[in-house]
C-alpha cells in the first residue's frame, strides 16, 4: 500500500522469504467482525479489512471465498452469549448475523453434532490463502518499485536528525547502516523488539508468542463442512474450529498455548490430540484418518496494557509507526491496516499517488484451470507447462519456473511450496523434492547442496555420491 505513493519503500525481512512467519501459518479465515469489543483497534481494521478483501483478491489474483461462518454453543445457557456477539457485531457494523436454534444449523451443516443447541451465523465470514495473499501484495509492491531485502535482521535503531539509521545484520555477516524517515514496525512475534529500541522505558510493549497447533486434512475431506465452525470463545481466542480451505481441504484448530521462545512451532501429540478432542465436539465425524500434515503458527499476543492492535505513528517517536501485537484477526484486519498506515505516512511526508501505480497483479498460470483446448495450445507453445512436477498437487514445471522469476520470487522450497502448493498435497513433498530442486539450483545459478528448505542452514543435501568415491 505504501509503494502507491511517491515513496521510497524498502522492506527488511530477516527470513529468506516473504510469508515465513504468521502469516503462513493461520487459519487463513477472514472474520466477519463480530468478536472484536466495540470500540477496539480490532473490531475497526477486521471490519474495515474483511469489506476490502474480495475486492483486493480479484485486483491481485489471489483465492478467496465467502463461505460463511458459525459460531456454535452445545448448552442453552450458551444462547445468551451468541446474543452478546451478534449485538456485539452489529455495534461493530457487521451485516446479516443471526441466531438459529441446533436444527437450523444441522440442516445448514448436516455433518454438526446433535449436541449443538443454537449457532451464530454469520454470512460475512469468508476463507482465503494466506500465503498467495502475502505474496501477490509483495509482487505488487514490487512491480511499483519497493525494494525487498532479505536474510536482513535490524539489530538497532537510532534517531538521527532527518529520521532514523538502522542497523541491519546481512546474510554475509556484515552490518550495514540504512537511513530512513519513516520505519513501520510489523515484526510479528518480535514486533516488541523492534519497538523497544526506541523511546522511554515507560512506552515499552511485551509480546509473547501463543501458539497454535493445526491438522490438515486430505481433499477427500474437504467436503465435510462448508461454512468456518467455531465454537464459542474462551479467554485465550475464538477456540478451535473446523473449516474448508480455499484449495479444497479440511482444516482444524487452533490450540491456545503461550510459549517462551519465538521460534517455537514444533507440534506435540498432546496438543494435536487437544485439537482432535475439540474439533469432534462440533464435528464428531472429523476424517482425522485422512490427516497429511501438521503445523503450528505464533500469534502476536500483547501482555503490556492492552491486549488490543497497536497501530499508528508513536508521540514519543514521531516517524515510527507500529503494526505491532497483530494477533487474530489479524489477517482479515490486514487491508486494512495497510491502508491505514500507507495513508498516514503519505500525508506526514507530502507524498502523493504515483502516476505510474499498478494496481493489478495477475497470478501464477494454473494450467488446471484451463479447459483441455487451453491447455494443449498451451503446452504447444511452452512444452515445460506439460511437464508434471508435483503428481498430488498437478503443479508443472511451468509453474515452478514463474514462482522462481518473479519478484521477489522464490529461493527455496517452502517458497516454491507457498507460490504454487508444489508439495503441499498427500504425499508431502515425497515426489517432487528432487526435482524442485534441480529447478531452484538451475535457476538461482548455485549446487543443489545450497538449495534451502527456508532459510540458510536448512539444506537437505550434504554432498553428491560421486564427489565421495
Amino acid at each position: 500500500f505504501l509503494s502507491r505513493y511517491q515513496l521510497s519503500v524498502c522492506v527488511l525481512e530477516k527470513e529468506e522469504d516473504v510469508c515465513s512467519g504468521t502469516s503462513k501459518a493461520n487459519s487463513a479465515i477472514v472474520h466477519a467482525g463480530f468478536d472484536a469489543q466495540p470500540g477496539t483497534a480490532k473490531a475497526r481494521f477486521n471490519v474495515s479489512g474483511s469489506r476490502m478483501m474480495e475486492v483486493l483478491s480479484q485486483k491481485l489474483d489471489f483465492a478467496y471465498r465467502r463461505n460463511g461462518s458459525m459460531v456454535v454453543t452445545f448448552e442453552e445457557a450458551g444462547r445468551p452469549q451468541l446474543v452478546d456477539l451478534r449485538e456485539r457485531g452489529k455495534k461493530n457494523g457487521v451485516e446479516g448475523l443471526r441466531i438459529v436454534d441446533g436444527a437450523e444449523a444441522r440442516h445448514l451443516e448436516p455433518a454438526l453434532s446433535e449436541e449443538v443447541r443454537y449457532a451464530l451465523v454469520a454470512p460475512t465470514g469468508a476463507i482465503v490463502c494466506p500465503f498467495e495473499m502475502t505474496c501477490a501484495l509483495a509482487e505488487n509492491a514490487a512491480a511499483n518499485g519497493a525494494e525487498f531485502r532479505f536474510l536482513s535482521e535490524v539489530t538497532a535503531i537510532h534517531q538521527t536528525e532527518g529520521g532514523f539509521a538502522v542497523s541491519v545484520l546481512t546474510a554475509r555477516g556484515e552490518t550495514e547502516i540504512l537511513q530512513c524517515r519513516y520505519i513501520v514496525n510489523a515484526a510479528g512475534v518480535h514486533s516488541d523488539t523492534i519497538h523497544n529500541m526506541l523511546g522511554p522505558e515507560e512506552s515499552r510493549i511485551s509480546i509473547i508468542p501463543r501458539k497454535g497447533d493445526y491438522l490438515l486434512m486430505d481433499r477427500e475431506a474437504g467436503g465435510t463442512v462448508s461454512h468456518t465452525i467455531f465454537q464459542l470463545p474462551g479467554a485465550n481466542g475464538k477456540g478451535v474450529l473446523v473449516t474448508p480451505t480455499v484449495h479444497g481441504n479440511l482444516l482444524a484448530g487452533p490450540t491456545a498455548n503461550d510459549v517462551p521462545d519465538k521460534d517455537q512451532t514444533a507440534t506435540t501429540s498432546a496438543e494435536l490430540a487437544d485439537v482432535t478432542q475439540k474439533a469432534r465436539k462440533s464435528v464428531p465425524g472429523l476424517p482425522t484418518k485422512l490427516v497429511i500434515t501438521s503445523f503450528a503458527g505464533l500469534r502476536a499476543h500483547r501482555t503490556d496494557v492492552s491486549d488490543d492492535f497497536l497501530v499508528g505513528e508513536r508521540t514519543e517517536v514521531p516517524g515510527f509507526y507500529d503494526a505491532a501485537g497483530i494477533e487474530s484477526p489479524g489477517l482479515s484486519a490486514a487491508p486494512a491496516i495497510g491502508v491505514y498506515l500507507a495513508q498516514a505516512i503519505a500525508g506526514a511526508a507530502g507524498a502523493g499517488i504515483r502516476a505510474d501505480w499498478i494496481a493489478e497483479r495477475k497470478g501464477i498460470l494454473k494450467p488446471q484451470l484451463l479447459s483441455e483446448e487451453e491447455r494443449a495450445a498451451l503446452i504447444r507453445r511452452e512444452p515445460v507447462y506439460g511437464s508434471v512436477v508435483c503428481r498430488c498437487e498437478g503443479v508443472t514445471e511451468g509453474e515452478i519456473l514463474d514462482a522462481i522469476r518473479r519478484k521477489p520470487g522464490a529461493v527455496s522450497l517452502d517458497g516454491i511450496k507457498r507460490r504454487v502448493r508444489a508439495g503441499m498435497g498427500r504425499c508431502q513433498a515425497g515426489f517432487c523434492t528432487p526435482r524442485t530442486i534441480e529447478l531452484l539450483a538451475r535457476e538461482l545459478g548455485i549446487p543443489e547442496e545450497q538449495v534451502c528448505k527456508n532459510r540458510p542452514g536448512s539444506e537437505l543435501l550434504s554432498g553428491r555420491l560421486e564427489d565421495r568415491e
